[in-house]
């Protein structure tokens, strides 16, 4: 059984918005109706997207989310959510409610971003938590609905969910909710994508395309294109086919060993113009590497006692007015395998990285 208490404020429904009330309330009945909770993937969102529907008090009632329910210094899963309801100007659950357990449920969206360009000297992406909970403006019956956003991981959910704030969408208080808030309009398009929702034909799109990857078969082609874009054609054709064909067969195994998955692309790596760094480099080794790797000599300008990934952005304006840009294989561990790609080859290089598991990042 749904439900929503009153919210005292304006109602929360532009219609040329995705981010409505109209849109929110068909994505919920989906949830209601059907799955509870599921996980997709959309083109160019790292890793999956989860989407659930959780109830008070309902998804607090075990072991766990009681001892971290007490934790938080509360009775039960009410008087969180009543804590959470003050943050949002909704109006609390009453003892009387409480005593006939009543549900009330609420949507919460988990995904990656990018980095915002500060960020991405310590983080390769962002995870951000869109909690969504409806109410009734003006109105009897369901009409609104507010949010409360956190970009942390919910290691323990009930501490996390009462960390979290309560946000305007078209007013982010910093450059990785600005992010956040706009990637979060594209994921509501793929989630009704994934759901084969029809939005009604007032609301504007970040896209008109497909955001749901297609299937796609891994051959050996496949390989091919990613080792002729990172290593800029400059492999011998002879040596590409050998190595695709080796990459290809390695995939096919599933290796699910740190070692044995690295162990390939390591050796793939070393035949290419690559370079092998600890985490901790100068910018003079940048500087004479990257130039090696190009065929010709790179300078570039930086603040005195900059190091290490403060570099990035100082190498990478150097190498875009050449065409190029400075990426990386991810070793999973404390050094660096750079490479240098043609800029315009950067987005397709991604796309494979994310089809072929060979783990590439754009610095």
């Amino acid at each position: 059984m749904k439900n929503f208490f009153s919210n005292f404020f304006g109602r929360n429904n532009d219609p040329k918005s995705i981010v409505s009330f109209d849109v929110m309330d068909l994505i919920y009945s989906e949830l209601y109706n059907g799955n509870n909770n599921f996980e997709f993937k959309m083109k160019g969102v790292h890793d999956t997207i989860s989407v659930s529907l959780y109830s008070f008090p309902s998804s607090f009632d075990h072991e766990e989310g009681r001892a971290e329910i007490k934790k938080s210094g509360f009775k039960n899963a009410y008087e969180v959510l009543n804590e959470i309801y003050k943050k949002i100007n909704i109006g609390p659950v009453s003892e009387e409610q409480m005593l006939q357990e009543l549900e009330y449920d609420y949507i919460h969206i988990q995904f990656y971003s990018e980095p915002s360009p500060e960020a991405k000297k310590y983080l390769k992406h962002v995870l951000h938590n869109f909690m969504i909970f409806f109410c009734c403006t003006n109105s009897l019956e369901t009409n609104d609905f507010r949010m409360i956003y956190n970009n942390s991981y919910f290691l323990d959910y009930t501490k996390g969910i009462l960390e979290a704030e309560s946000i305007d969408i078209n007013d982010p208080k910093n450059e990785t909710q600005k992010i956040g808030f706009k990637e979060f309009e594209k994921i509501l398009q793929g989630i009704c994508q994934y759901l084969n929702i029809t939005l009604p034909e007032s609301v504007q799109l970040l896209s008109q395309e497909n955001l749901l990857p297609e299937k796609v078969e891994i051959t050996q082609e496949t390989f091919e294109e990613f080792i002729k874009l990172v290593s800029r054609g400059s492999i011998d054709e002879k040596l590409v086919q050998k190595q695709s064909k080796k990459l290809l067969k390695n995939f096919k195994k599933g290796h699910t060993e740190y070692h044995e998955i690295v162990q390939g692309h390591w050796a793939f790596f070393e035949i290419i113009d690559a370079w092998n760094s600890d985490w901790k480099f100068d910018p003079e080794d940048a500087e004479a590497f990257i130039s090696e790797m190009i065929g010709e000599d790179l300078n570039f300008d930086y603040p005195e006692e900059t190091y290490s990934h403060d570099l990035f952005p100082y190498i990478q304006s150097a190498l875009e007015k050449r065409g190029f840009e400075l990426m990386s294989y991810d070793t999973h561990g404390d050094n660096y395998l750079f490479f240098v790609a043609n800029k315009s080859d950067v987005a397709r290089i991604l796309e494979l990285s994310e089809l072929t598991k060979i783990e590439v990042d754009s610095l």
